[in-house]
């Protein structure tokens, strides 16, 4: 199996625990504003064109489309596409959700004002290729904005959590190699990729009302609670 492949199985398996998980925190009071705080203060004011890379179940493609953005979401896991798909239908103002590679998102250039992504960077194979891919879908001084935290610090195979996960089984040397950020101590080194790719004004902010909402509720299961980040940068005009 290639790389792809195996994050891909991992997450198509993962999709209905995962997917609980996410319209559960949904409908608990608070967490669909915060989100919405978050990616408000993200994107442009005005309706924008975006690509949700790596939408999994397409929770961030729906919110996004409820605020008034014109969402593609693509995922490549099955699993998660198919979650996605029957989430968009119950919304009012539906994303569009595709199949497709967030390492090599095919559109034409210049598609897209925003390309946005939640959970994305620490599993994206290949990161530099995908930002060059994602400039040229962008149009001149589009926006990558990206939500991330440090998942496993302390490594994959050595990580309590990731073991409950079962990610071993799918995320193994192989993977790792692959994926530079994955085991990162700092989202600096997320924040550094990010520049070294190409990407301008990158900028990190630590989203600090999502770290106290989530002290107060818990972490996913498998997972303790990390501050989490909004990465943003422009591609080159």
């Amino acid at each position: 199996m290639t790389v792809q492949q195996r994050i891909d199985a991992y997450w198509s398996g993962r999709a209905p625990t995962y997917d609980a998980f996410q319209q559960q925190r949904e409908a608990e009071a608070g967490d669909r504003e915060v989100w919405s705080r978050v990616w408000t203060g993200a994107l442009p004011s005005t309706p924008c064109d975006v690509l949700d890379v790596g939408t999994g179940s397409g929770v961030v493609a729906c919110l996004l489309a409820s605020l008034g953005h014109r969402v593609t979401g693509i995922d490549h896991a099955e699993g998660m596409l198919a979650t996605a798909r029957a989430n968009a239908a119950r919304e009012d103002r539906p994303p569009r959700i595709l199949e497709g590679d967030m390492v090599a998102p095919d559109f034409p250039d210049d598609s897209f004002d925003v390309v946005a992504g939640r959970y994305v960077m620490w599993t994206l194979r290949d990161p530099h290729a995908a930002i060059a891919a994602w400039c040229r879908v962008l149009r001149p001084g589009g926006l990558v904005a990206m939500v991330d935290s440090t998942w496993f610090p302390r490594g994959v195979v050595a990580d309590g959590d990731a073991v409950q996960l079962g990610m071993r089984e799918w995320y193994d040397d192989h993977v790792l190699a692959a994926l530079p950020v994955a085991e990162a101590s700092s989202i600096d080194a997320t924040a550094d990729l990010m520049r070294d790719a190409g990407l301008r004004d990158v900028a990190v902010v630590p989203l600090d009302e999502l770290l106290s909402l989530d002290l107060v509720r818990g972490a996913a299961p498998g997972h303790v609670v990390r501050t989490q980040y909004l990465l943003t940068g422009r591609s080159p005009d």
